[in-house]
């Protein structure tokens, strides 16, 4: 009785001391630069008129109005392959986390082992052969590691953190992939506009030929006019077909995004004439609405929240492992299965622990030190890329602006003067050669500012992308 008193106290002993955790309680570093105060300030992109501080919507998307784009989008987040990818290693990470969390619940084991054999006579002191007797084993056991020093807690601790930093990977990959398929899109329908002004060009420079053919026929004109005139077309055409490629690609891209074969995908879903592209004001936030809001930031806050619980962990090596355990059960002959004096029980705790040789823990203990100074400079370096993405992007954006009105200007510029220059060849008031260098600048004018356009919907694409909104869903 007096060492059943003795286990009892040593197990509520146990119990007490289950209560403490080694290593350090994860709070983010006050050195991280997501701690400094002008991480959280206003972009200084806000300067520029193409913005307001207004918070991004949730499905950035939709601000362009556009049905064929929401569904594609649509498409795009619930078959694409690399989302595929993302959920399967979020559902790997769960798993772990459900072993980690197995580790603090009791394991119970039963036993059942029947047999029949024969003891040896002479062990038992006796001259005759013993009989053949039937035997059995069975029994109850039930095992708990006790977590005094909060090893188990540690590990759920950072499978948990390693299970959130998978479900951010999951929304990162959520805004790639709509920003990968407006920006297809945008391709898609950019190169339509700029085959059409391509085409435009080469249809007034055929008619400029048939005009030259008809006055060389008139003896009015030279064969070199007539040979300028025709160089000069080749040259139109010759823009044509890496437009072409462009946009037939844009639709395999689309394809591959929306899980689909180039065959499903359906060359004519899209009807639009240009890029989609916002003509007001684009809402973009502070610094710290992008904070919260771009997933990988919080891959990373979560991937060192993971390392700094790997420390504890690796710190609980240096201290002694100690697992509970009780059994029941009864051994005996099979005949008199069940008999009072064939009953068995134990308690008591398993302790382990090596000494002094704790060389290795402190080894595993550097080794999780140095990876959580490696989570936080990868944190710190996600924090000050998603910054300067966002001011970069702005900045590339607004002056894209500058440039699209300056080249529209020239544009026109160059359309009244082709137009008089036309109208003064006819009269013979100028020479061949100046109506084709005037018809050369509206072409490549036209050209210029179509592919400004097009640059004006990829720069917006790609802000959106670096404020990293389109995650949630919702």
């Amino acid at each position: 009785m007096d060492s059943l008193n003795k286990l009892a106290a040593l197990l509520l002993l146990a119990s007490l001391a289950a209560c403490g955790t080694v290593g350090p309680n994860y709070t983010v570093p006050a050195q991280a630069v997501i701690k400094r105060p002008e991480a959280s300030a206003a972009f200084l992109g806000l300067e520029e008129a193409a913005y307001k501080p207004e918070p991004l919507p949730a499905h950035w998307w939709r601000l362009y109005d556009d049905p064929v784009l929401d569904k594609l989008i649509e498409q795009a987040l619930a078959a694409n392959t690399d989302l595929r990818v993302a959920s399967a290693n979020l559902a790997r990470t769960r798993a772990v986390l459900q072993e980690a969390e197995e580790g603090s619940k009791p394991v119970v084991s039963v036993s059942a082992a029947p047999g029949v054999g024969r003891s040896s006579g002479v062990v038992k002191g006796s001259p005759a052969a013993l009989p053949d007797k039937w035997t059995y084993d069975a029994g109850v056991s039930v095992s708990y590691q006790a977590d005094m020093f909060g090893k188990i807690a540690r590990a759920v601790e950072a499978a948990n953190a390693d299970t959130q930093a998978a479900q951010a990977g999951v929304d990162v990959v959520r805004v790639t992939v709509a920003a990968d398929t407006a920006r297809a899109y945008a391709d898609a329908c950019a190169a339509v506009r700029q085959i059409a002004v391509a085409q435009q060009s080469i249809d007034l420079q055929q008619k400029f030929v048939e005009l030259t053919d008809q006055r060389m026929r008139a003896g009015r004109g030279t064969a070199i006019d007539g040979a300028r005139a025709r160089s000069q077309l080749a040259q139109l055409q010759a823009a044509l077909p890496p437009l072409e490629a462009q946009h037939r690609t844009a639709h395999y891209r689309l394809a591959a995004l929306t899980g689909k074969t180039p065959q499903e995908m359906n060359m004519h879903l899209l009807q639009c004439q240009a890029a989609p592209r916002l003509t007001t004001r684009i809402p973009v936030g502070d610094g710290a609405a992008l904070l919260r809001r771009r997933p990988d930031i919080r891959q990373a806050e979560r991937t060192l929240a993971g390392a700094t619980a790997r420390i504890g962990v690796a710190t609980a090596d240096l201290y002694p492992s100690i697992s509970l355990g009780a059994s029941v059960g009864s051994t005996g002959l099979l005949d008199h299965f069940g008999a009072a004096n064939a009953f068995r029980w134990s308690l008591g705790p398993l302790i382990s622990w090596t000494l002094p040789d704790t060389g290795s823990a402190h080894s595993r203990i550097a080794q999780a030190e140095a990876g959580t100074g490696g989570a936080l400079a990868r944190f710190d370096g996600t924090v000050l890329n998603a910054l300067k993405e966002v001011e970069s992007t702005m900045t590339v954006y607004a002056r894209e602006l500058d440039r699209n009105a300056m080249l529209k200007a020239a544009r026109d510029q160059s359309a009244l003067a082709s137009e008089q220059s036309h109208r003064l060849y006819q009269y013979g008031r100028i020479d061949f050669l100046s109506v084709l260098d005037a018809d050369r600048t509206l072409a490549a004018s036209d050209a210029a500012w179509a592919a400004s356009d097009a640059a004006l919907a990829s720069d917006q694409i790609a802000l959106f992308l670096a404020l990293g909104g389109g995650w949630e869903q919702k």
